[in-house]
C-alpha cells in the first residue's frame, strides 16, 4: 500500500517542480511607465539613430566612418538580379540608407522599389554587424541581394 502514496508524492513533488519552474519563466506584470520616450532617456527621445555627439562608440568601431556603396546580387525567378546599395557608417552604426534599383523587368522593378521604400526603418540606427534582413515590405529576395551588398561594404569599411 505504500506504492500508490510514493507515486503521489513523486507526482506532488514534479508539479511542484514544474509550477515553480513556469512561474519563474512567466513575464511579470508591472505598472505600466508613466514616462514618455522624451524623459525616459535623460530628456531626448529615442529615434534609433546614433548620438550625435558621436564619442559614443568611435574608439572600439570596427568600421571606418563613411559612405559605401556595392551591388549585391541574388537569384529571382527572373534569373540573376542585382540591387544597388549605399550606406552611410558612423561608430559601426547606420545613420543612412540608399537603395538604386537595377530592374530587369516590371516584377523586380516592384519588389525592390518596396523593398527601397521600407528598408531605412529597419536598418538605421543599427550596429551593422547586426544586419541580416529576411523580408522588407512584402520583398523577400531583394534581400538576400541587400545582404550581400552590406557584407560588401563591411569589407571595404574594415
Amino acid at each position: 500500500m505504500t506504492t500508490p502514496l510514493r507515486k503521489s508524492l513523486y507526482v506532488g513533488f514534479a508539479s511542484v517542480s514544474i509550477i515553480g519552474t513556469a512561474a519563474a519563466c512567466a513575464p511579470t506584470t508591472q505598472a505600466p511607465s508613466t514616462q514618455t520616450p522624451a524623459t525616459q532617456n535623460g530628456g531626448q527621445a529615442s529615434t534609433g539613430s546614433p548620438s550625435s555627439s558621436g564619442s559614443a562608440g568611435k574608439g572600439n568601431s570596427t568600421y571606418k566612418d563613411g559612405t559605401y556603396s556595392a551591388d549585391g546580387t541574388y537569384t529571382s525567378p527572373n534569373g540573376q538580379e542585382t540591387v544597388g546599395v549605399e550606406l552611410k557608417l558612423a561608430g559601426d552604426k547606420v545613420e543612412a540608407v540608399n537603395i538604386t534599383v537595377h530592374p530587369s523587368n516590371p516584377n523586380t522593378k516592384k519588389f525592390q522599389g518596396e523593398f527601397a521604400s521600407g528598408i531605412a526603418s529597419q536598418i538605421v540606427g543599427k550596429d551593422i554587424d547586426e544586419l541580416n534582413v529576411s523580408k522588407v515590405a512584402g520583398s523577400s529576395l531583394t534581400s538576400g541581394g541587400f545582404n550581400d551588398a552590406v557584407e560588401q561594404i563591411k569589407s571595404q569599411a574594415k
